[in-house]
């Protein structure tokens, strides 16, 4: 275990602004685009009672995992996750697992800020009311993304432009400290979020088609589609994985910046309370204020069939500003709210990601909080570069799948079995209650002992090896001896990555798209050693850290 480092003076400056900044962690684009659809596309209101499971049995025992180890390497003079698992854990090699909470976060900010910039884009040109004559399919690809079809460059001096100015407000407010910066915006942007998306689902489920001449159905159409259930969908493990997958992408557990956020908070300070409310703050924004704006308002204005062929993405970004249109004069209006609330949720979320990593560089290199902000946008730009100027099945998906989803399954598996089993369920439970108001449960201790870390292994096993025909066919044959298709690995498994599954190449291919075909595995082969470098040159970094914290030990006796 390594000794105690130098003690930071930052602290939180409110409890309101403790958890409004966890939950601005944890609000981010997924509450608005990816949980409708994945209601939708996984038994509707049947839906929930897979995702509340999760929930229960993993989502908040690791919010209080990581509380806690956050808390514990805090109180050792650590402020991200290779020190604190150095400081619970029993072996010296934990600090590279904790590297994981560094890495991740590095390279979720390089795509997430660039999606940022687009709802930072969009908001403006909605203000203006350029989607008036504006198609906003072609403003994204074209004007923003400059995507073609088969073609591997792609960036246009406006969307660059807008890109490096999110880059340098992200670095601006980190640089100015956790209550002067990151709390003071959370504190402005939760209540805004919360605000814009009350005043569109209001103004959503108030559109008649009796009175708006250019609805089809009543936006209840939608709602009651989202939310009907649909039980028979209980029996499928895809619909049980998509709900873990959910609770994941929107708590955003297994990132690392959550062990940094409660890292700061007092020894007495009650984790259980900060974190269940936190939780569940992001749990509201998303089940109820998510499920009510995207999917009725699309719904009232382009039909159920219609809707059920689009993603949440895509409804977003591009079929909104045309659906907003249809609002007359409130339309410039409209727009500005539903994209400024995915701004204030995405910056929420990345300023989350690059605390971690300027923590690091404060308490293992002395840098202070400005010039840790300026190596991190050093450390940053070389990542999201390549995502902004190449084609997104490239480096943006690459990062989006190995940083944003899979490792944080890794993570997660990690800091169970570190909490639970090496740290020790007893210690643990001790350290997680300490100046608890709120007390979590008795029979919480042996569902974080024995079923998240179970649940969390057969989840990672199952984003391994997924099989394209999907887990439901292959356990069906198992048990009524029907047959059961040739193994071949999904597209979205590890394994289908690995193989290219997701870029299948048509028979009747042209030449050119054979060749953008091999260009495109090309530079999936160098994202991937770039993942690997960037990985290995942060766990150099720790190594150097620990060395110096020998040697200054050392000194320091002698």
């Amino acid at each position: 275990m390594a000794g105690e480092g130098q003690a930071t003076t930052e602290r939180w400056g409110s409890r309101v602004g403790l958890v409004l900044a966890m939950a601005g962690n944890a609000v981010g684009l997924g509450n608005f685009l990816r949980f409708p659809a994945q209601a939708m596309q996984n038994g509707g209101g049947a839906f929930l009672i897979p995702y509340f499971v999760v929930l229960l049995l993993i989502g908040l025992p690791l919010v209080w995992i990581e509380w806690s180890i956050g808390r514990y390497g805090g109180k050792h003079g650590h402020h991200s996750t290779p020190g604190a698992f150095d400081a619970m854990g029993k072996s010296p090699y934990w600090k590279y697992l904790g590297v994981f909470g560094l890495w991740n976060c590095l390279l979720i900010a390089a795509f997430y800020l660039y999606i940022e910039s687009w709802c930072l884009a969009y908001t403006g040109y909605s203000l203006v009311n350029g989607f008036k004559t504006t198609n906003p399919e072609k403003f994204l690809s074209e004007t923003i993304q400059g995507q073609y079809p088969n073609q591997i460059l792609a960036a246009t001096n406006l969307g660059m432009g807008i890109f490096a100015v999110c880059v340098c407000i992200n670095i601006y407010i980190l640089s100015r400290g956790l209550a002067k910066g990151i709390e003071i915006v959370s504190k402005i942007g939760m209540p805004m979020l919360i605000f814009f998306a009350a005043i569109l689902a209001i103004r959503g489920l108030l559109i008649d088609p009796e009175t708006d001449p250019k609805a089809v159905a009543s936006p209840f159409v939608g709602l009651n589609y989202v939310w009907e259930p649909k039980f028979d969908s209980l029996t499928d493990p895809k619909v049980w994985l998509a709900a873990a997958g959910q609770i994941f992408f929107t708590i955003s557990i297994g990132m690392g910046s959550m062990q940094c956020y409660a890292s700061y908070v007092r020894e007495k300070d009650d984790i259980v309370l900060n974190g269940t409310t936190s939780a569940w703050t992001n749990e509201f924004v998303e089940v109820v204020l998510g499920g009510t704006i995207l999917i009725p308002i699309a719904v009232a204005y382009l039909g159920l069939e219609k809707v059920k062929s689009l993603s949440g993405f895509g409804l977003g970004f591009i079929v909104f500003p045309e659906l907003f249109r249809n609002w007359g004069a409130l339309a410039p209006v409209a727009g500005f709210l539903w994209f400024g609330l995915l701004f204030f949720a995405a910056i929420t979320s990345s300023l989350a990601m690059g605390q971690p990593m300027l923590a690091f560089l404060q308490d293992e290199f002395k840098l202070t909080r400005k010039q840790s902000a300026l190596v991190f946008g050093g450390m940053l730009l070389p990542l999201a570069i390549p995502v902004a100027m190449l084609h997104s099945s490239s480096f943006f998906d690459e990062f989006d799948f190995w940083a944003g989803t899979f490792s944080l399954v890794v993570m997660a598996v990690a800091e169970s079995v570190l909490f639970c089993w090496v740290f020790g369920m007893p210690k643990g439970w001790e350290e997680m209650n300490r100046g608890a108001e709120l007390k979590v449960p008795k029979v919480f201790y042996y569902v974080m002992q024995y079923v998240t870390p179970t649940f969390l292994i057969i989840m990672l096993v199952a984003y391994i090896f997924e099989p394209a025909a999907g887990w439901k066919t292959y356990l069906a044959g198992t048990a009524d001896g029907s047959p059961i298709p040739a193994w071949e690995f999904s597209s979205g498994s590890m394994m289908g990555k690995l193989m290219h599954k997701d870029l299948p190449l048509p028979k009747d291919a042209s030449e050119h798209e054979i060749t953008f075909n091999s260009q495109l595995k090309f530079m999936r082969t160098v994202d991937r050693g770039v993942m690997v470098a960037s990985f290995l040159g942060l766990a150099a970094l720790v190594s150097v850290a620990w060395a110096r914290r020998r040697r200054t030990g050392e000194n320091q006796q002698s």
